[in-house]
């Protein structure tokens, strides 16, 4: 083997793909244990394999599991003969201690640790296992090494070669799995690779995320080859392999876009208290400054609102109201309700609802195109809100859950 070529390898995969090269190590050791157990070894045992890619050098072991009377299913004859459980090969080299076993070994049921049936080729009883190492317990293991063999047949060979490639597939997906769970909740790009049944796939380089339908902005068209922001929503592991879930609507994509606009919102000097959203047509950020001396909304509106005019381009001209938020509910309310002047606002905190009073000028302001601005107002505020006018008439009602009603809605 040309060490310093293999050496090369594993340093490419791991600058390339993101896999350590102690994994890829481990990967080849399962690959020749399989290998040299489907050659040379014997039903139920456990063989490791130790591979040193500095020298080259490879070693075999035979892993025996220390058990006593309890552990098993049945008695075992030979037991009191003194011949169940010793080794064959030469002697061990010392204990490899606590491991988890196979599961078969190390599952509990309610009623207690499961039992085995035993195998001498994989079990030592703890009695033969006390004369070769004192004070070993059961469960713990015993290594024995095994004469090495460098011919391993053609099938074996071939058996190798297929799990090397099934593990590495495996800690690649696993590698893919890590880098992006810690991006779930942020905003990443790619490049369309393609439009299937309105759902778009975006590569992102070390694998494809997909952009459903419904997490789409209403009205937008994407083209292949175009690059395309959005947050990562969901990052999940299944037996096919990684699932990336990108979304365009989601209210903390816009959330996000700001931060990254907005210096004050990254060291904390604004925060972004709550936010409502109809993608692709209006949305509501409420904001809070920490410090007396800053403007929150000033902050995220920036210099002749180049700030706010960047979100909305990326959103595809999405209206945006920034109104500042409030601890106090019927101040909090009325700002919700901008660009309304509110008259007044009576707040029942126990079933939080509310009572507006809207001169009767500012009515269609409130209530906006087909009830969105008090729908919008309702979701960010978690108010039901009840539109009224000087006289007392209800005029619209929205609930947190966007649903409005009344004779004031135009469509």
């Amino acid at each position: 083997m040309d060490l310093r070529a293999f050496r090369s390898a594993l340093e490419q995969l791991e600058v390339e793909r993101g896999i350590p090269k102690q994994k890829i190590i481990e990967t080849i050791e399962l690959a020749l244990a399989a290998a040299y157990k489907r050659d040379y070894g014997k039903k139920g045992q456990i063989i490791k394999a130790e591979f040193d890619p500095e020298n080259g050098k490879l070693k075999f072991f035979q892993i025996k599991i220390v058990v006593d009377e309890s552990m098993l299913k049945e008695e075992v004859p030979a037991l009191a003969e003194g011949k169940i459980g010793v080794p064959t090969s030469d002697a061990p080299t010392a204990s490899i201690g606590d491991r988890s076993v196979e599961k078969e070994e190390s599952e509990e049921d309610e009623l207690g640790p499961r039992k085995v049936r035993f195998n001498p080729e994989r079990h030592i009883i703890v009695e033969e296992a006390r004369k070769i190492k004192k004070g070993v317990k059961p469960s713990e293991e015993l290594v024995f090494p095994l004469e090495a063999k460098e011919d391993y047949g053609r099938i074996a060979a071939q058996t190798a070669k297929q799990v090397i490639i099934q593990r590495i597939r495996e800690a690649e997906r696993e590698s893919v799995f890590d880098e992006f769970k810690g991006k779930q909740g942020e905003i990443i790009s790619g490049i369309v690779q393609r439009i299937e049944a309105g759902n778009v796939f975006i590569d992102l380089g070390r694998t494809t995320a997909i952009l459903p339908r419904e997490e789409q902005i209403r009205g937008e068209r994407y083209r292949l080859g175009e690059r395309v922001k959005a947050l990562l929503f969901l990052v999940e592991q299944s037996q096919k392999g990684i699932n990336l879930y990108l979304s365009r609507s989601h209210p903390r994509f816009l959330t996000k876009l700001f931060e990254m606009e907005v210096p004050e919102i990254t060291n904390g000097t604004v925060e972004i208290k709550a936010v409502a959203r109809e993608a692709g047509s209006r949305a509501k950020i409420a904001v809070v400054s920490n410090q007396e001396s800053i403007d929150p909304i000033g902050s995220c509106v920036g210099q002749k609102g180049v700030r706010v005019g960047t979100v909305i381009s990326e959103l595809g001209g999405e209206k945006i109201d920034i109104i500042e938020w409030a601890e106090q509910p019927n101040v909090f309310i009325a700002n919700a309700l901008s660009p309304a002047k509110i008259l007044e606002v009576e707040t029942k905190a126990k079933t939080k609802d509310a009572k507006i009073t809207v001169a009767e000028e500012q009515v269609s302001l409130a209530i906006g195109k087909g009830g969105q601005n008090v729908r919008l107002a309702a979701k960010i505020t978690g108010w039901k809100l009840d539109i009224r006018s000087r006289l007392g008439e209800s005029i619209a009602t929205a609930t947190e859950q966007g649903e409005v009603s009344g004779e004031g809605i135009q469509t």
